[in-house]
């Protein structure tokens, strides 16, 4: 993202450094509100965060990922489109991101807890760098709507993976 806003939008490094940071900020404010913003959409009523939540989270990034996809691909109002899509992107994975990681502690295993906590989070450094070194080569070769769409289709299929978790924690 910083080499687009810096090669596309023409903005400097001072501008570029100023907007993730404030993009890091707020996302780090979602998520630290995302507990009392998750369970307002709850499914149950005893308002603990289940399956259930996960794929309507996960459904709702999806939407705004191809929607962003859609209208960048499109080009419409890349600047305005970009920065509120990323915002809007920022809130919901925030959102996302916090509630997976009560649903890790909620589903590992009483006898290995620290196991299931260490693999989940190896999983996902493991899927950052991967999802680096993607984004990296498909902006190279295929630009920005490229990796939007890439990250659509790897969104659609976490919902239907996440369909598959289990609806009661043991």
């Amino acid at each position: 993202m910083p080499l687009y806003l810096a090669s596309v939008f023409n903005w400097g490094h001072s501008l570029v450094a100023a907007f993730i940071a404030s993009w890091v900020i707020f996302y780090g404010v979602i998520q630290g509100v995302a507990p009392k913003l998750s369970l307002l959409f709850s499914a149950n009523d005893i308002k603990v965060p289940s399956a259930k939540e996960a794929f309507i989270w996960c459904v709702l990034l999806t939407l705004v990922t191809g929607i962003l996809a859609f209208l960048v691909h499109i080009e419409w109002q890349l600047q305005s489109v970009i920065i509120v899509g990323l915002l809007l992107f920022g809130a919901v994975f925030a959102i996302n991101s916090s509630l997976h990681s009560y649903l890790i502690i909620r589903y590992a295993q009483q006898d290995g807890v620290s196991l299931d906590v260490g693999f989940y989070y190896m999983a996902n450094a493991m899927g950052r760098l991967i999802g680096t070194l993607l984004s990296g080569w498909v902006f190279q070769v295929s630009g920005i709507a490229a990796c939007l769409w890439i990250a659509f289709g790897f969104l659609v299929l976490t919902c239907v993976i996440t369909l598959k978790l289990p609806q009661q924690a043991s």
